[in-house]
């Protein structure tokens, strides 16, 4: 089978596409015929910034073609196990970027047989994100939410989600003028640039999913008892005074925890999930599906920050 893996770290370029043998699914995985592999910032950025190599992970989608020893419910379709010809999507913690990938049966979930592996793998993990982020945050209805990265896959769904939920203000962080549009089509009701000298009025309620040198103004946007919920992998700095300041709170939020700390809720946030998909609350942005060969290309599309939602390699 095919695989794309990288020896140093580095751009786009340092990736490359390779023949392995098929993996066999251990103790409590699934063997999954990926066909639709969804590229993050994350594991963008461990390329390009990590101190080693590492597996090219992440959100796989597919048909279980093998499973292994203790799969619960083996030879049942459903949530309460899979077999193979079932369609699952999940975290893929080795090798994701792949003709088939391994997937531990606790981080899969079904597909519905009406839904397209590119956008079931567009939804699951993001929405779920979305989801989590936005119960961090105490949003409550009424209350004004900022949303960076408001054109990601992740702040696209949330931005969506603030205004499902009853957010009476919705303003959308992006990078560029280019996205504002589509910021807008998913909701917002206001459109900032990360470079302005002020991003409107003070919010309730920041969702960041940036870090870095953008924490800074994150902070001095938010109403005195405001809330920052910071869930990026590209971590940074809070100016504790700007907090007290503002009698402000921080709260960090990562959706593993969740998965594997609070499984009975994860599995309820799923269907609720699928829920607001079929009722057409929640819609994923597609912006590009490339082939496995050109994961460089997928790379570099989100170091670019020019994608207007999620970008999906097709096996």
């Amino acid at each position: 089978m095919r695989r794309v893996r990288y020896e140093v770290s580095g751009g786009p370029e340092v990736l490359f596409l390779e023949q392995v043998p098929v993996p066999e699914p251990g103790p409590g995985e699934l063997l999954v015929r990926a066909e639709a592999i969804g590229v993050t910032l994350p594991m963008v950025r461990k390329v390009r910034e990590g101190d080693a190599p590492v597996p090219l992970g992440g959100e796989v989608a597919g048909t279980v073609v093998g499973v292994g020893e203790g799969v619960v419910g083996e030879g049942v379709q459903g949530a309460e196990g899979f077999a193979p010809g079932d369609r699952v999507t999940g975290l893929c913690f080795g090798h994701g970027y792949a003709d088939l990938a391994i997937v531990h049966q606790a981080m899969a979930s079904p597909i519905p047989d009406d839904v397209s592996a590119v956008q079931a793998v567009a939804l699951v993990r993001s929405g779920l994100v979305a989801r989590g982020v936005y119960e961090a945050g105490s949003v409550g209805k009424g209350d004004s939410v900022l949303v960076t990265a408001a054109a990601s896959a992740i702040g696209s769904l949330l931005v969506q989600y603030a205004k499902a939920r009853g957010a009476e203000r919705v303003v959308a962080a992006v990078s560029s003028a280019h996205k504002a549009d589509f910021a807008r089509e998913a909701g917002a009701d206001e459109v900032v640039l990360y470079d302005a000298q002020s991003w409107g009025e003070p919010v309730d309620v920041v969702l960041d999913g940036v870090g870095g040198d953008l924490l800074a103004p994150a902070v001095r946007a938010l109403r005195p008892a405001g809330r920052l919920v910071a869930f990026s992998s590209g971590g940074g700095m809070i100016d504790a005074y700007e907090l007290l300041a503002r009698g402000a709170s921080a709260i960090g939020f990562q959706m593993a925890a969740i998965a594997r700390g609070k499984p009975e809720l994860y599995a309820r946030w799923r269907d609720e999930l699928w829920a607001d998909y079929r009722s057409g609350t929640l819609r994923p942005r597609i912006h590009a599906q490339l082939p496995l060969a050109e994961a460089a290309r997928a790379h570099q599309i989100i170091e670019s920050r020019s994608n207007l939602g999620k970008v999906v390699l097709v096996p």
